[in-house]
């Protein structure tokens, strides 16, 4: 590890951190189309779980993407530099940073049927060394995960890809995006909203709504979504789907039994465990025909 790479900084959480949780009432579902596997005659789902959920909120369209996704990249970038003053930023040759970036590079080529937007997206990666066990994915693909979830639970690759796909699909589900245009439609009236869905006049109001990016948590149907379209990217991408089960395990012993901050609106263990298995009927068929990655890395050593 390098010398000058502390994990013990103290780095206050980004504006849009991870505050998980969730069961919802699932949208409409529709017929899987197959494919015979090379050389199988095995059946694969190609949809996944993409016919569990909905489509996109019409409070997103109160809102202007492109300056959630630029609030998000000034927000992160002020997080990165108190990191870095801190010597709490994961300098490019740390093994946990290329673990990181190895992860994401491939679970991000499976974003784009999920959000057409994030082919075009500055995707970024980064290490913050704080003992929190925090993980989260900020608007236009802005990664982070803190030091201490990658100790404390001692994380396989596939686990760490379960926490990733989670947090990449409230990205790509624009959850921070519905939940600041839900806040206008209950704060700013009738009227004007008819104005903003008539003129598209969001710029005004968006500046005066730039403060809800410091204290907005995502809603339980925004957890559940995540878990789901998380699921089905971490299995495309190689790792495996079960591995949620086990990260589960490690939340629940870690925690004695109360979820840590960026879990903490998830339903018990129990509970999350069981929806996950309810799951894996339709991603298991991705995992298996997906190529595995190269390489297995290691979480940081204890001590």
């Amino acid at each position: 590890m390098p010398k000058t790479f502390q994990t013990g900084a103290s780095i206050a959480p980004p504006p849009l951190a991870h505050h998980a949780g969730c069961r919802c009432a699932l949208h409409g579902r529709r017929l899987f189309g197959a494919a015979l596997l090379a050389g199988s005659g095995a059946a694969l789902a190609q949809d996944g779980v993409r016919g569990d959920v909905g489509g996109e909120s019409r409070f997103t369209k109160l809102v202007s993407a492109e300056q959630v996704e630029a609030a998000a990249a000034q927000q992160y970038q002020q997080m990165l530099r108190e990191a870095a003053q801190q010597k709490g930023l994961g300098p490019p040759e740390h093994p946990q940073v290329q673990r990181l970036r190895a992860i994401a590079e491939r679970i991000i080529p499976h974003a784009k049927p999920w959000n057409p937007r994030a082919e075009r997206w500055k995707w970024e990666v980064n290490l913050i060394g704080s003992p929190q066990l925090n993980a989260f994915c900020m608007p236009g693909g802005k990664i982070a995960f803190y030091y201490g979830i990658l100790k404390q639970l001692q994380l396989t690759d596939d686990e760490v890809a379960t926490i990733m796909g989670h947090e990449t699909a409230h990205a790509l589900r624009e959850h921070a995006r519905e939940r600041m245009g839900k806040t206008a439609a209950t704060r700013i009236g009738a009227g004007v909203l008819s104005a903003l869905l008539g003129l598209g006049q969001t710029g005004d109001t968006l500046l005066n709504m730039g403060g809800q990016l410091l204290t907005l948590k995502f809603s339980r149907e925004d957890e559940s979504e995540a878990d789901i379209v998380g699921m089905d990217l971490a299995a495309r991408a190689g790792y495996d789907p079960r591995a949620g089960i086990s990260l589960w395990n490690k939340m629940i012993e870690a925690s004695k039994g109360a979820p840590p901050q960026f879990l903490s609106t998830h339903p018990s263990g129990p509970t999350r465990i069981h929806d996950i298995e309810a799951k894996l009927p339709k991603v298991m068929p991705l995992y298996e025909a997906a190529a595995k990655p190269g390489k297995v890395y290691g979480a940081p050593a204890k001590g």
